[in-house]
């Protein structure tokens, strides 16, 4: 009775598997993220892995941060910008990097300062080499594809919400830069 029971419950499991739209559904989430997003980091807070595939269909700026740089500031004008945009698609996303000797604290630590000292919501993630052979491999994409490595601090890049990166743009180019916000208004009113 028991075997009966058993081989009556796997038969039902396959049939309920085969019908399943789960699978389907996960083979279409994977061939929706694009390339350059098909990566995965830890989250700073936590750190907890987080697949970049998140934001597929978004518009994304890349900013590759650090807590002791003279362009450190540009965190309150990112937070500005990320919570102006986020309705309309933006997301920010910051990789603190110690590449240029301005973030030597732990992970807690650069999370602790961004969050008391800038208020910073927009995701975050673990500390990131971005230049050089041991360069994450999602920046070693980015570069690839503008021809430009970070130089500093606060080098960004942006995403559309096809996944291809649509410029680059130095450390000099503030969150407010009317060429930077340009570019992410006409990036949000492009169609995925």
């Amino acid at each position: 009775m028991l075997a009966l029971l058993a081989a009556a419950m796997g038969l039902g499991m396959e049939m309920a598997h085969a019908n399943s739209p789960v699978a389907p559904a996960s083979t279409a989430a994977q061939a929706a993220c694009p390339p350059l997003l098909n990566h995965t980091f830890d989250r700073l807070q936590d750190e907890k892995p987080q697949s970049l595939c998140q934001y597929a269909g978004k518009v994304v700026l890349v900013v590759n941060t650090a807590s002791f740089c003279g362009f450190t500031s540009q965190y309150k004008g990112l937070e500005a910008l990320n919570g102006q945009y986020k309705e309309r698609g933006l997301v920010v996303l910051g990789f603190p990097s110690n590449d240029f000797a301005q973030e030597k604290g732990s992970n807690k630590e650069i999370a602790d300062f961004c969050e008391s000292t800038f208020g910073v919501k927009f995701p975050m993630f673990t500390k990131t080499q971005v230049t050089g052979e041991g360069a994450a491999p999602f920046f070693k994409q980015l570069t690839a594809q503008t021809g430009q490595k970070p130089r500093w601090n606060f080098h960004k890049y942006l995403i559309g919400r096809d996944g291809k990166v649509i410029d680059q743009y130095s450390s000099l180019t503030g969150p407010d830069n009317k060429t930077l916000l340009a570019a992410i208004d006409k990036a949000l009113k492009a169609k995925p």
